[in-house]
């Protein structure tokens, strides 16, 4: 019991903090399949409450709590959609951590030198995609470092630079994106 109210404190602690405070970083994905190929992606988010900004491989998504934007530099090409909650899950780690607690076996450790704590969440039903979630927090402020997925032969990492959560006064439009006269823009909203 006492694992499952440490990582329900470390979520509940950060969602709380993102309300009003914004969390910005730089960050690296990086993909590492069984035969030991690994792809470095880097890219930059800034959070608050349920809303982001993220630039990642060409992209840049944001989401303001109504509508995402997605724009695509190949294409010069801005999509809007009013996403699913799935959909959310799938552009946000950390709501995935927090869906998958009632279906997951948790346990946690804290790292030799006491700095961190990985909570590591594993689906009881291992017949779906996901095999393993953990992420990896700093114990000072519980702000996460890291976040990895493993999807069958695959490891997907999460990683964040500098992770700072701070009182940031930003406007709404930081959480849209606009197009210019000569952008495609596709309009997928109900």
């Amino acid at each position: 019991m006492k694992i499952l109210l440490t990582i329900l404190t470390i979520l509940t602690s950060f969602f709380t903090n993102l309300e009003t405070q914004t969390l910005q970083s730089d960050f690296s994905v990086i993909v590492a399949e069984d035969v030991d190929e690994t792809v470095n992606y880097p890219g930059s988010v800034t959070m608050q409450g349920n809303r982001f900004h993220i630039n990642f491989m060409g992209y840049e998504a944001a989401y303001d709590g109504e509508t995402m934007y997605v724009y695509s530099d190949d294409t010069d090409e801005l999509t809007l959609l009013n996403p699913t909650e799935q959909e959310l899950q799938e552009v946000n780690p950390f709501l995935f951590a927090k869906a998958l607690l009632d279906v997951c076996n948790i346990t946690e450790r804290t790292v030799s030198d006491g700095r961190f704590t990985i909570v590591t969440l594993t689906p009881k039903d291992q017949s779906v995609g996901i095999k393993r979630f953990t992420l990896k927090v700093r114990n000072s402020d519980l702000t996460p470092v890291q976040a990895d997925m493993k999807e069958g032969g695959k490891i997907t990492t999460l990683k964040f630079g500098e992770s700072r959560l701070e009182e940031l006064d930003l406007p709404a439009s930081t959480y849209t994106l606009r197009a210019n006269e000569k952008t495609y823009i596709n309009d997928m909203r109900q």
